[in-house]
């Protein structure tokens, strides 16, 4: 019995050690183990590595002249093609002298040159007394001063006055009331149905007998946002200048007037508006607007179907919208759609806009505007986009 007890005692005790030698074993044996990665956070985390930014696009071109001779015939737009990528940004590289009279006029002789900063930094200025000083270390040639009296007419202009200058002669943009308000032409002498320079002409409805000259106008087009359906105004097209000879008389109160010239031929029931009084500008200071603006090219002149460099559109914003002539503004064509071919179903998806253009006010109204294509990289059209370059 004690025996049987020994042994059993025995055989647990190396049963005992047997295990726990393996284990000790094993132990040695398996490799270390990592520590255990900690929990994810529960906030948003990319596995994609960030995407470095996009390089600034250069303001100047990599083949720039280092310095330019204006000559007669040249514009600004076109020297500042020149030199920069975006002709627009011009006023932000130009530096001038401040003291002079008009500093941001050039003329035909002036030498446009090209310096840098002491950060290596590049600007356009003039060579001479009306540029900036050149940073240090660059060679210069002092010029003697001399006096140069030259009128502001012959200041290069922005843009070439001959392809806006007719066009500013013709069409005006008003509101309703004032359409219908207007006064208007009830004959002619002799009773001719149409008038042209020289002959006399009728008119009723004049209030105001301390104006003395009108423009002969005829309705045109009607302006609409292509959003809302608001009518932004009334295009009347200009057809002649008329000159008061004779005051209100008889129980209708008929002014008699002259056509000094006419464009176009005058018919009864044309409507008179006082000669608007705005000069011609030409010497625009290109800038991009303050506020956004977003809007459409609603109509183009000559109502051609496809529009070009140096055409004149309509815009559907105006000065109520913050643009003012010299605005320069971006036009973008509607991307379109496109079949997702991971779609079964056949869904489609929107394509982002492309920038086709760029276009400068030149007069602005109060819900519409004028302005010149001055860069068309294809075909336009009515409907294309503008917004902030």
């Amino acid at each position: 019995m004690v025996n049987n007890k020994l042994t059993g005692l025995r055989l647990t005790r190396f049963l005992s050690t047997l295990l726990l030698g393996l284990g000790l074993a094993a132990c040695g044996s398996a490799p270390e183990q990592p520590p255990a990665a900690p929990a994810p956070q529960t906030s948003s985390y990319s596995l994609e590595e960030p995407s470095a930014p996009e390089p600034e696009k250069p303001v100047f071109k990599p083949d720039y002249p280092e310095r330019y001779v204006v000559k007669k015939g040249d514009t600004l737009w076109g020297i500042a093609g020149r030199f920069l990528n975006d002709p627009w940004l011009w006023p932000q590289v130009w530096h001038i002298n401040p003291e002079i009279r008009n500093p941001h006029l050039i003329y035909p002789g002036d030498v446009v040159v090209l310096y840098r900063d002491a950060d290596g930094k590049p600007y356009l200025t003039l060579e001479g007394s009306a540029g900036m000083a050149p940073p240090r270390g660059i060679q210069t040639e002092k010029l003697s001063p001399r006096p140069r009296y030259e009128s502001i007419e012959k200041a290069i202009p922005t843009i070439r006055r001959s392809v806006i200058a007719p066009f500013l002669q013709r069409p005006r943009v008003i509101g309703k009331d004032e359409l219908e308000n207007a006064p208007y032409i009830v004959s002619s002498y002799e009773g001719h149905l149409i008038s042209g320079t020289g002959n006399r002409i009728y008119a009723r409805n004049i209030q105001d007998e301390s104006i003395g000259r009108y423009d002969v106008v005829r309705p045109g087009r009607v302006y609409k946002d292509p959003q809302s359906g608001e009518v932004l105004g009334y295009e009347v097209i200009r057809l002649a200048d008329a000159r008061v000879i004779r005051g209100k008389s008889g129980r209708d109160d008929v002014v008699t007037l002259n056509i000094s010239r006419a464009q176009q031929e005058v018919l009864n029931g044309d409507r008179l508006l006082p000669i608007e009084q705005q000069q011609l500008e030409f010497n625009f200071f290109p800038r991009p607007p303050k506020e956004e603006v977003e809007g459409e090219i609603i109509a183009v002149h000559n109502g051609l179907s496809q529009i070009g460099q140096y055409n004149v559109v309509v815009l559907s914003k105006g000065a109520r919208d913050g643009l003012e002539p010299g605005h320069v503004l971006a036009i973008y064509q509607d991307g379109g759609t496109a079949r997702d071919p991971d779609s079964w179903l056949g869904f489609h998806v929107d394509l982002p806009d492309e920038r086709a253009g760029v276009l400068m006010v030149f007069r602005s109204y109060e819900k519409v505007s004028y302005a010149l294509v001055m860069e068309a990289y294809r075909s336009l059209h009515v409907n294309d986009k503008v917004a902030n370059p």
